[in-house]
């Protein structure tokens, strides 16, 4: 007689099913987004490496086997270790990023905070100088396959890549909701393509499997000099994308991603290199382009239109990242505001920045027209992620130092081997800054001016606006000595500060000398976190008659929206109609002064930055025909 389950063990199981299915689904989705960076490098990096290796000669196995060694243990010690291993469990609140590590590291590290501030910016601004050059060096690197397919389309690869870089940019205002659900099954469908390839070609030469001994790395590097340390930088273009684990480990969690990185990608993409090394050696002929060679030729069109495929889904992840960190930016205040736009009504985390979309693509434009091949890029390339990934391991050292709280000889031991081995990786593509590198330096290098003036100069307003305004009890104390004239309705007073006398609400008592007979002062604070609680969202003070004060609270990674507060406030029984109240903002004015804290030439950016920034009605979305701007004139 067989024994039937009992329904609670039935239950169980279905809920395992269900939650095994979640996982699976993740980590296939994390292989779309993560990965897709990383896995389309062995179009381009084996190939620059072991060009560079073999010093214009054709291949040999020493060149080879060096460049498979390093790639390898590159891989093995920076992402696996670093990433995979270590910096995964270094979330905040669930989120990573340059910012969300910036934001753990100043909660934890108070007097380091503006050294760590520092560090997030530089992060930030790297970032951007990586994402002009990685749309343009994957898609470049794609098309450039038909090249085999016939010689006639060498002429075309160029603007045959601008149009899909410019589709791809078109249509971000559109949102990627409703194809990105395609994503991972479409990179699962490259990174098999990638293994299957390798496994074709490894039996050519089985010996390249002993390349993985770290021995033909090291050796290579002791031997040739300033050339190993060339080849070495062109084997960081191997690792490139490693800090996008990091970046959305939110959007997927860390068990799914690193279930992907070891179960799929980087067997995928060791099996790959192996098998164009392997390939290289048994043809040295192959080195024109080894990837390619890999595939019969009735497949090389599918590979090239895969290849381009999985190019337009790593640079969407580029571009998706550029929005999101643009917004955190905005939020902690290292940007001024921009317009930001939600493709998606039920996915957050879908955003669209105008402004940020269209500089990204005239600077990808004007790299793949500059540069016009994948192997000049390839010099560009990499300087911006190894100076990335430093400033990760200084944040991050204090993460684990200071949060985990590890003994400082413990997070020293963990942290100051990786940064050294990022510091050679560093060194190795700065000999390339003449020929090409220089490019994302000037971009990070501009970024980090623009930034650093944005946040020294709202410092410097903040503190004159604080010298001129009035602590908000005393006002009370004048008001209910001398009552002013009440007129019906709702006033709200936006402010930085609830315990001051807003700027817009003193213009209005002085000129009109009215007040209204609910007014709330409102100010909305970004925490340290990515993410508020709807719950903890607005913190209401009723303690005083004239004025309620209100707090809302935002994440780094939420976008604030007065409508959404009003609602919050209407769960604590303070009903607000939007419709019969008035909003004040003050709208500054900046001029220059001759007593400025500042040199002339930050001076006049700031006042440039501020004016081209969203105003405030539109960013907060609130409603235009309810607000009142009292204008105020500030010297800076």
């Amino acid at each position: 007689m067989v024994a039937r389950p009992k329904a609670a063990d039935v239950g169980g199981e279905i809920g395992e099913t269900s939650r095994d299915a979640q996982f699976w689904t993740l980590v296939v989705g994390s292989v779309g987004v993560v990965f897709g960076d990383i896995g389309t490098s062995p179009l381009y990096a084996f190939r620059e490496a072991v060009h560079a290796a073999s010093h214009g000669s054709p291949a040999n196995s020493e060149a080879v086997f060096g460049v498979l060694s390093l790639i390898f243990w590159s891989l093995i010690l920076i992402v696996t270790l670093k990433y995979v291993l270590v910096l995964l469990r270094a979330d905040n609140k669930g989120e990573g990023g340059t910012f969300a590590l910036m934001a753990l590291g100043q909660s934890v590290a108070k007097r380091s905070s503006p050294l760590i501030l520092a560090l997030g910016i530089a992060g930030a601004s790297f970032f951007y100088g990586d994402a002009v050059i990685t749309p343009a060096i994957s898609v470049l690197s794609a098309v450039e396959g038909l090249k085999l397919v016939s010689p006639a389309f060498t002429q075309w690869v160029v603007p045959i890549a601008l149009v899909i870089i410019v589709g791809l940019f078109a249509v971000q205002s559109h949102g990627t909701a409703r194809v990105a659900q395609f994503f991972g099954p479409l990179t699962m469908l490259w990174f098999l393509a990638l293994a299957v390839g390798g496994l074709l070609h490894i039996f050519d030469n089985p010996s390249v499997i002993s390349a993985l001994n770290p021995w033909y790395g090291v050796r290579f590097l002791l031997t040739h000099g300033m050339l190993g340390l060339t080849v070495l930088g062109l084997t960081f273009l191997a690792v490139t994308g490693a800090e996008a684990l990091y970046a959305d480990l939110g959007h997927f969690g860390r068990r799914p991603i690193q279930a992907a990185w070891f179960t799929f990608v980087l067997p995928a993409l060791m099996l790959n290199y192996l098998g164009q090394g392997a390939l290289v050696l048994s043809n040295a002929e192959a080195l024109q382009n080894p990837f390619y060679l890999l595939y019969p030729e009735w497949a090389l069109v599918p590979m090239v239109i895969l290849a381009t495929c999985a190019t337009v889904i790593a640079s969407q992840a580029v571009i998706t990242g550029a929005f999101s960190l643009a917004r955190q930016a905005i939020q902690l205040g290292i940007l001024p505001r921009f317009a930001i736009r939600h493709t998606s009504e039920s996915m957050a985390g879908q955003i669209y920045l105008p402004r940020v979309n269209w500089l990204l693509l005239v600077g990808v434009v004007i790299a793949i027209v500059s540069f016009k091949s994948s192997s000049h890029l390839a010099s560009a390339y990499g300087i911006s992620v190894t100076a990335a990934l430093v400033i990760d391991t200084l944040m991050a050292f204090f993460v684990v130092w200071k949060y985990w709280r590890w003994p400082l000889w413990k997070a020293a031991g963990l942290m100051i081997p990786l940064l050294i081995i990022e510091q050679t990786f560093f060194a190795a593509n700065i000999l390339k800054l003449f020929e090409g590198a220089w490019v994302p330096l000037a971009i990070a290098g501009v970024l980090s001016l623009i930034m650093f003036t944005w946040v020294r100069g709202y410092g410097i307003l903040a503190k004159i606006t604080r010298r001129n305004e009035a602590d908000l009890d005393w006002l009370v104390r004048k008001l209910e000595a001398k009552p002013p004239t009440r007129v019906p309705g709702t006033a709200i007073f936006l402010t930085s500060d609830v315990n001051a006398a807003p700027t817009a609400l003193m213009h209005n008592l002085k000129h009109n000398r009215v007040l209204h007979e609910r007014n709330l002062v409102l100010s909305i604070r970004t925490e340290e976190t990515p993410r508020v609680p709807r719950h903890e969202r607005v913190e209401i003070d009723r303690s005083n008659e004239t004025f309620i004060r209100v707090i809302a609270s935002y994440g780094f990674m939420e976008t604030p929206s007065i409508p959404k507060i009003l609602e919050s406030c209407r769960r604590k029984d303070l009903n607000i109609d939007i419709g019969a109240t008035s909003f004040f903002l003050s709208r500054r004015s900046l001029r220059t002064t001759t007593r400025s804290e500042m040199p002339r030439w930050q001076e006049k950016l700031f006042i440039w930055l501020a004016r081209t920034a969203e105003d405030a009605t539109t960013y907060f979305k609130i409603p235009t025909d309810r607000v009142v701007e009292v204008g105020t004139q500030v010297a800076i």
